[in-house]
């Protein structure tokens, strides 16, 4: 029960299943055997969690077409980043999207850059180091956590990431004890309502399903947008009174 909120307490008596087994987590995650192939056969909330693009992959983050395809750069105009405030890239990659918010938060904010793949990391710092931007840290996460200071993170960023989560549930906690009160989690993920998006099944997510599965977090939706040609920018903060 530790894991639980104390104010979900009661809901989670009656509605366990609907706030991802809160009560035992020996129960939170289903495993099947028939399960689609690019997933991994775990489940989270009846959505299946997709296998995890290997640094083998890296080129794709960088095609000449993914701009065209993603609007990076008008994804960056929408969340309306300030000088001074510091990012959580979560999933960074090469940091495609790092070194776009890199210079909008300038010399006095920064940007984490985490990832689980060390090997990611080492791409990252060649590509910071090439770019001689200076204001991005490589962070080393773990399957269940970020490693970033407590209270510390203005915006938590995760695009086509979260679906990737082996554990959705205890990253998202952990990734919520980063944020500052009223700092903010955006996750951009290509939508699964939409059957013309390229993208394998797995690899998208429904904004109904996102807000399913942050209804358990300590977590306040704030607006989803449709901006980009293929992707949901669903935004939800933390509420300003939580610590």
């Amino acid at each position: 029960m530790k894991a639980c909120q104390p104010a979900l307490f009661w809901l989670s008596v009656f509605f366990g299943p609907i706030l991802g087994h809160c009560v035992d987590p020996a129960t939170r995650y289903e495993f099947r055997q028939a399960h689609d192939p690019n997933g991994i056969g775990k489940f989270y909330m009846g959505r299946e969690i997709a296998r995890v693009m290997g640094h083998e992959a890296a080129d794709w983050l960088e095609r000449p077409e993914r701009e065209e395809e993603e609007r990076a750069e008008l994804l960056i105009q929408s969340l309306k980043v300030r000088p001074g405030e510091v990012i959580a890239d979560i999933g960074v990659g090469t940091g495609y999207h790092a070194r776009r918010l890199a210079p909008k938060v300038g010399p006095s904010g920064r940007i984490y850059g985490v990832d689980v793949q060390p090997e990611m990391l080492a791409l990252l710092t060649n590509k910071m180091a090439e770019l001689t931007i200076t204001n991005v840290i490589p962070v080393l996460g773990t399957i269940t956590n970020p490693n970033l200071p407590a209270a510390s993170i203005d915006l938590a960023l995760m695009v086509d990431v979260y679906h990737e989560f082996s554990h959705p549930f205890e990253m998202m906690e952990a990734i919520c004890r980063s944020l500052k009160p009223g700092g903010r989690v955006v996750f951009v993920e290509f939508r699964a309502e939409d059957p013309k998006v390229p993208i394998k099944a797995v690899h998208k997510m429904s904004e109904a399903q996102v807000k399913k599965e942050m209804a358990v977090q300590p977590l306040e939706w704030v607006e989803t947008s449709t901006v980009l040609p293929w992707q949901h920018v669903i935004v939800f903060r933390k509420p300003p009174h939580l610590k």
